[in-house]
């Protein structure tokens, strides 16, 4: 057995020479780069890609696995140097730059989904202090609103931090490509709200929105609840207090609760006391303020293997924080998926920009859905 030192010699040795061959290779992928440009061709070539690729692996023995890899890595590297030279996703670039800075909040109507009293109603409230909020039965609903010009924004919550994402709303930004204008962090606090003639001792059932129902679950397990799921944790609250049943109670925001005159025979349900939901705004047109920190993108991926690790490697070497990817399955379109992702950073900021761009003329069905400010209460 050779000496580790000597092992790590050799080591040494031949990444010296790895890494000239390297900028050997990055100056030719360059120089093709300006051919390209000049001769107005693509600059992703998919059959030579993977006849490269399937050589290598061939060629790599029992490593092939691992070199089909790095040569995959490598060609992401010197296909986004050739998209810098041929000013790709240029039209994309230029509607970006050029967006608005400064989003109208002053008499704007703005859609949530839910009554007065849901933690929909509370942050358009904190979203848009000035603005008239108009309730909307569901989240379809909202995105109608804006879509006919009845709103100008909407208010709609995507995720929680205990019961996870809001699926319906994702497959509708999916499939309306609204744009995404600002986001906050809500903290949830939810109430026990029932009769003014209801003690603790009398609740039996509890009725709420799945999610709070979800974020609650080992409060309901805990004190043996019936649970029944309703549109909206303030219209839970309203129908209690309509119905007038003794032994039944909402789980609640207590602003709801006040709303319909329930009396709060218990505080703090939520398993998790550090929960919160965000909640984003959408709007037809593109506003881009100058305190934007998060971007978001949803494109579909080639159906091959390692498309998506081809992907996140574009923004790991960029030092891009992914902050969300989310998956939706494409309707009619058997183990096909549109992907919705989310990553800290500003368009302003010249790798970002560029790898937007250069996304955008690479991934089926790519669209920017905005960059904007999440801010926290």
């Amino acid at each position: 057995m050779r000496d580790l030192s000597e092992i790590r010699a050799d080591i040494d040795n031949i990444d010296n020479q790895l890494i000239e061959l390297f900028k050997r290779r990055m100056d030719c992928a360059k120089e093709v780069g300006y051919y390209k440009k000049a001769n107005n061709i693509p600059v992703l070539n998919e059959k030579r890609e993977n006849e490269i690729l399937d050589e290598v692996e061939k060629r790599g023995g029992e490593y092939g696995a691992h070199a089909r890899l790095l040569y995959s890595n490598i060609m992401e590297l010197s296909r986004a140097l050739q998209h810098n030279i041929v000013c790709s996703g240029e039209s994309l670039r230029n509607e970006i730059l050029n967006a608005d800075n400064i989003i109208e909040k002053t008499g704007i109507k703005v859609a949530y989904q839910g009554i007065k009293g849901a933690n929909s109603h509370e942050a358009t409230l904190k979203l848009f202090p000035d603005g008239n909020a108009v309730p909307y039965k569901s989240f379809e609903d909202v995105f109608e609103a804006v879509d006919k010009g009845e709103v100008k924004f909407g208010v709609l919550p995507v995720e929680n931090s205990t019961a996870g994402s809001v699926s319906t709303v994702y497959d509708l930004i999916l499939k309306h490509r609204f744009y995404i204008v600002g986001a906050l962090d809500l903290p949830i606090d939810y109430c026990l709200g029932g009769l003014k003639q209801s003690d603790f001792s009398d609740i039996e059932i509890v009725w709420s929105h799945p999610q709070a129902l979800s974020q609650c679950a080992s409060y309901i397990a805990r004190n043996d609840f019936k649970s029944t799921p309703c549109a909206n944790t303030a219209i839970a609250a309203r129908d209690v207090a309509e119905e007038k049943r003794l032994n039944v109670a909402a789980i609640c925001p207590y602003k709801a609760a006040e709303e319909y005159g329930l009396k709060i025979l218990d505080n703090h349900l939520q398993d998790n006391k550090d929960n919160t939901t965000r909640f984003i705004v959408i709007s037809k047109k593109l506003y881009i303020t100058k305190d934007a920190n998060k971007i978001s993108l949803c494109f579909s991926l080639p159906h091959v293997t390692g498309s998506l690790y081809s992907l996140l490697c574009r923004f790991n070497s960029l030092g891009l924080n992914l902050t969300k990817i989310e998956s939706r399955p494409r309707k009619g379109k058997e183990f096909e998926y549109l992907f919705y992702l989310d990553f800290s950073g500003n368009v302003h900021s010249a790798n970002v920009i560029e790898l937007i761009s250069q996304l955008g003329e690479e991934m089926p069905e790519f669209s920017f859905l905005g960059n904007y400010s999440e801010s926290c209460i």
